[in-house]
C-alpha cells in the first residue's frame, strides 16, 4: 500500500511508499502490488485530514481517505462512485465525502478498475480489497474496524451490494446503502432488450461489457451469475437499504428482488422510492433522502 498526502488539516503524519499489503480478499485472484500515487489537492475540512491511498498497483487502485486525527476510534463510510462500470470517479463524490466526514466518521471514497480495465469481479474484489486495506490500517486513520457500512451510487450500488452478499458476510460490515443499485444486471440486460428508453439500452450494453463482452449464456453464464446479487443472499449478510425514483431507468422492482432473497434467509432490508425518474445523485439530493440515508448509516453504526 502506499500513501501519498493530498491534503493534512492537523497534523496528521506523512507515511512513506510502501507499507504491507495483505492477500486480495477476493480468493483466487492476484494480491496487486501497490505503487506510489500522484495526487491532486483536496478541499481541506478544519479538523480532517485528507490523503489519497494506493490499495494496488493499478492506477485506478486508489482511494481518498478523511479522518479526524485524534486517536480516537471512528465509525467508516466507504463510498463507491457510479458511471455504468466502465466510467466515472471517486471526484464525483467528494461533496458526499465531506459530508460524512463533517458528521464525524472516517470516510473512504474508492475508485476501482472499470470495465474497460478488467471484467466482472474486479469491481468487487476492489471493493474487497480497499476495505481490507482500510481494516488493516485502522489505527492510522482514526477507524473503528468493527463499525462500517458502504455507500453506492448507481453501478457501484452494485458493487456494493455485491459486497454486502459476498460469502457468508463481512467482519464489521454493519449496512449497505445503494442509491439507485443494478442489484440484477439480468435484468437489466432483459429490460435493454426491445426499449426505446436509451438509458435502458446502454445499461444492458454496459452489463454485457461488465461481463467480459458476453451475454449471459453458455460460457458467460458463470460470470453472469456471480453479477446477480440477489443469487448470493445468506444470512450472515448486512442489512440494506436501497433508494429508487419510482420511473427510473433502474425500477425498484430490482430491489424487490433482492429484498424477497434476503428475506428468506432473515436479512432487512428496505426499500425507499420517492416520485420521478431521478436517478443515482441526482436522486441523492432530492430534499429528504440524503437525511434519510444518514438516518439510517446512524442507526447501524451506533
Amino acid at each position: 500500500m502506499a500513501f501519498s498526502s493530498s491534503a493534512q488539516a492537523t497534523g496528521a503524519s506523512g507515511l512513506s511508499a510502501a507499507a504491507s499489503t495483505g492477500g486480495s480478499a477476493a480468493a483466487g485472484e492476484p494480491t496487486p502490488t501497490p505503487s506510489p500515487v500522484p495526487t491532486t489537492p483536496l478541499e481541506e475540512l478544519p479538523g480532517t485530514a485528507i490523503e489519497t491511498v494506493s490499495y494496488g498497483k493499478h492506477k485506478r487502485q486508489r482511494m481518498d481517505v478523511w479522518w479526524q486525527p485524534d486517536g480516537l476510534k471512528h465509525p467508516a463510510v466507504f463510498v463507491i462512485h457510479g458511471g455504468w462500470w466502465s466510467g466515472g470517479d471517486k471526484k464525483s463524490m467528494t461533496a458526499v465525502t465531506r459530508s460524512y466526514a463533517e458528521l464525524g466518521y472516517t470516510v473512504f471514497n474508492i475508485n476501482y478498475r472499470l470495465s474497460g480495465d478488467a471484467a466482472w469481479p474486479a469491481q468487487r474484489a476492489d471493493a474487497l480489497d480497499a476495505i481490507a486495506t482500510a481494516r488493516r490500517h485502522a489505527a492510522r486513520w482514526s477507524f473503528d474496524p468493527d463499525k462500517y457500512v458502504v455507500l453506492g451510487f448507481s453501478a457501484g450500488g452494485h458493487i456494493a451490494t455485491a459486497v454486502g452478499t459476498y460469502k457468508d458476510g463481512l467482519p464489521g460490515l454493519k449496512g449497505v446503502v445503494g442509491i439507485s443499485p443494478v442489484v440484477s444486471p439480468l435484468t437489466s440486460y432483459a429490460d435493454g432488450a426491445e426499449t426505446t428508453d436509451t438509458s435502458k439500452r446502454k445499461l444492458r450494453a454496459s452489463a454485457i461489457k461488465l461481463a467480459g463482452g458476453c451475454e449471459p449464456t453458455g460460457k458467460c453464464a458463470k460470470v453472469w451469475a456471480s453479477m446477480e446479487v440477489p443469487w448470493h443472499a445468506s444470512r450472515g449478510d448486512a442489512p440494506m437499504l436501497t433508494v429508487h425514483s419510482e420511473d427510473e431507468f433502474v425500477p425498484p422492482y430490482q430491489s424487490e428482488l433482492l429484498k424477497e432473497q434476503l428475506r428468506q434467509v432473515g436479512v432487512p432490508m428496505s426499500i425507499r422510492t420517492v416520485p420521478g425518474i431521478e436517478h443515482s445523485a441526482p436522486l441523492y439530493r432530492i430534499l429528504g433522502v440524503a437525511e434519510g440515508v444518514q438516518e439510517w448509516i446512524a442507526q447501524k453504526l451506533q
